[in-house]
């Protein structure tokens, strides 16, 4: 199947194709139990189109031209050739988060905390579990996703960091509360859903909300449009993903690799959330490091997950700026 660029239809895009794939999660994260989403086949390769089913149009139209530059025009030049890690543990029990973080293989891990209808005790055993895997030397960072507010996010912050916390990501939803919460706690706080959603990333910095800044490539546009950001932002840079096949996480991976400096481990270790893959050499880290290559779409591996989806379809083609 083929669609084309921004008002062309869907034809246009010469010798390129969309292939439609749908893979089930190993744990439910952030609601979502499959990752859907659209690969772009172009003469620079694959590009992945794969937004969360709450965002519209407009969110999506950066989602699009992220996949856009990676089909069609590719990435800067890397200035290093392996990007150091973190695994991620869901909201699950304490004994799970204990074996995810032993076999991770990373010596940083972030934490997923504040999950709705959960309470705060199941938080902190899973953040204990974690540091007790890990040992003294590894580190550990927790995301709340804007879930807390202002007191609740200072009392939880204290609480957790008697287990020695790297940062604390996105725990308020506004840049007010974020910069409320940085001044009355002494762990580094990072912004992820404030400056990926953010029209402006300036004002982060403005409002002296965070430490770190949390980028995701596809959200942002693509690789050259999320170097951009970090410039703006002026702040430490941590990559994370989306939760993408390999396809995407290359994206990201390109983003790490071309950044100037990479004080922290980045969230790119993440295809273990999902059962499969659409490429025959994954990106999954070894000894919590990332190599940077891109792998590419395998017609066989390809093959277990893919669907006919007109929707995706038409989401992609609506995803116009």
């Amino acid at each position: 199947m083929t669609v084309g660029r921004p008002g062309e239809g869907t034809a246009g895009w010469d010798g390129g194709s969309l292939r439609v794939f749908r893979i089930p999660m190993r744990t439910r994260f952030r609601a979502q139990t499959v990752r859907e989403g659209v690969l772009i086949e172009g003469p620079a390769g694959w590009g992945e189109f794969s937004p969360f089913p709450e965002y519209g149009p407009a969110e999506c139209a950066r989602w699009r031209a992220c996949a856009e530059e990676a089909a069609f025009t590719g990435w800067p030049a890397p200035l290093r050739d392996r990007i150091p890690v973190n695994a991620i543990v869901p909201a699950v029990g304490p004994e799970q988060a204990h074996e995810m973080a032993r076999r991770s293989g990373c010596d940083t891990v972030k934490v997923k905390v504040a999950e709705r209808g959960q309470r705060f005790a199941e938080d902190l055993a899973r953040v204990e579990a974690v540091r007790d895997a890990l040992g003294p030397s590894g580190r550990v960072r927790v995301d709340a996703n804007g879930a807390w507010d202002v007191d609740t996010a200072v009392s939880a912050i204290a609480e957790l960091d008697r287990f020695t916390l790297e940062y604390v990501e996105q725990p308020c939803a506004t840049l007010e509360e974020l910069a409320r919460v940085r001044r009355k706690v002494g762990v580094p706080i990072a912004a992820d859903e404030s400056i990926r959603r953010a029209e402006d990333p300036l004002r982060v910095r403005a409002a002296e909300a965070a430490d770190i800044a949390v980028v995701k490539v596809q959200p942002l546009g693509g690789v050259a449009a999320a170097l951009r950001v970090v410039e703006a932002c002026g702040l430490p840079a941590v990559v994370s993903s989306a939760v993408e096949t390999s396809v995407g996480l290359a994206a990201g991976v390109a983003l790490a690799a071309a950044l100037p400096e990479l004080p922290y481990a980045c969230g790119l270790g993440t295809l273990s959330l999902l059962e499969g893959d659409v490429v025959a050499d994954p990106l999954v880290p070894v000894d919590g490091m990332l190599a940077v290559w891109r792998p590419t779409v395998d017609e066989t591996a390809l093959a277990r997950y893919e669907m006919e989806s007109p929707a995706w379809v038409r989401r992609l083609e609506e995803a116009v700026r």
